[in-house]
Parts: structure tokens; sequence; C-alpha cells
């Protein structure tokens, strides 16, 4: 499963709703589970599809204090992965008889595909409402452990007492978007180099 962290004035029904109706139409159908702060989307080829293998992805969705958490499980490919197979048999005794599958080609190609569109259209709808994987403004202040005192990220020192702030500066995974410490070397989340 992949996650991302993203930071901004985003909901997890805003990215529910994108979802949905990006993916409930086609050979492909959506439907959002759940209530209040955790939403799953579930994207599922259309038991009456016209062309291509079965598949499914979960996405969860979950709000947290400044953005939401997006996760994408890991895709159901064994439907695509046997049309494939019957394409392939297919061909080896006929090889015109592939002009008759190219319809279940393409959707089997397309539905292969289906994690990554997914990560596109979460990208464009954090996009269009701002938000990013980057800190949101109430983390955009490092507290300062000596005064408590709230100072800008980047201060080397405390503002009201002068107390040096250090390694206490947060930052986010560039991967992720998860909330990380300067002197991580190591995302917590994805596993990436910082």
């Amino acid at each position: 499963m992949e996650r991302k962290f993203f930071h901004g004035v985003i909901q997890a029904v805003d990215l529910a709703q994108v979802l949905q109706a990006e993916f409930n139409q086609g050979n492909l159908r959506a439907q959002t589970l759940g209530a209040g702060d955790k939403l799953v989307v579930q994207v599922r080829t259309s038991p009456n599809a016209s062309s291509g293998g079965q598949t499914a992805l979960t996405i969860t969705l979950q709000n947290m204090e400044d953005g939401v958490v997006a996760e994408v499980g890991q895709q159901a490919w064994l439907g695509v992965a046997a049309s494939l197979g019957a394409s392939a048999l297919s061909a080896i005794r006929n090889p015109f008889s592939l002009f008759g599958r190219l319809d279940d080609i393409a959707q089997d190609i397309e539905n292969l595909q289906l994690a990554e569109k997914v990560w596109g259209i979460i990208q464009q709808a954090v996009k269009t409402s701002e938000a990013s994987t980057e800190l949101s403004k109430r983390l955009r202040r490092v507290t300062c452990e000596f005064c408590h005192a709230a100072n800008p990220v980047g201060e080397p020192t405390c503002l009201a007492c002068g107390a040096p702030l250090g390694l206490a500066q947060p930052t986010t995974c560039p991967h992720c978007g998860f909330v990380v410490k300067q002197s991580d070397t190591v995302c917590p989340n994805c596993k990436q180099k910082l």
C-alpha cells in the first residue's frame, strides 16, 4: 500500500467525491463507504463490462488535523492477467484473432494503470484545492522547548528567549508529505531517502 499526506484546506469527502465522479463511468464502478473522518472508495470493473478482465482497488481517505491522508491498496489484477493470457493463447492459435480482441487488450492495459490514474486524480484535486505535501500554515511554526513561544520555521534561535531551535525544525518528505524532522535521513512512512 502506498500512503501520502496532503496538508491544507482539504477534506476526505472532497477527494472521495472527485474519485467517485471520475471512476463511476464506462467499464468502471466506484462507491464510497463510511462517514465522517474516514472514507473508503472502492473502484472495480463493472460486472457487465463489455471488454477486459475484472479488477478492483481500494482507496482509504482519512481527515487529519491539517489535511488528508490518502492510501491506495493493492490492486486485484488476476482477472486482468487472465484476460491478457486468453488474448495471448488466442494469438498463438491464430494471430489474426488479435484483431477481435483489441478492445479487451486496450481495456486490460488501462486497468493495469488504475493505481497510477487514481494518484493522478488525487494529485490534481489536491492541487486544485491549493493543498500540497508541504507543511501547512499551522505546522510552519516551531515551539521553543524552553519558553513555549511560537517561532517561524527556519529561525535558528527563539525570538522570545534566544534559545537554539536546532533540529526541532519540521519539514515534509518530498515523496509522500509525511512530517519529518531535519535530523531524519529516511522517511518513516515511505522509506525513501530524504
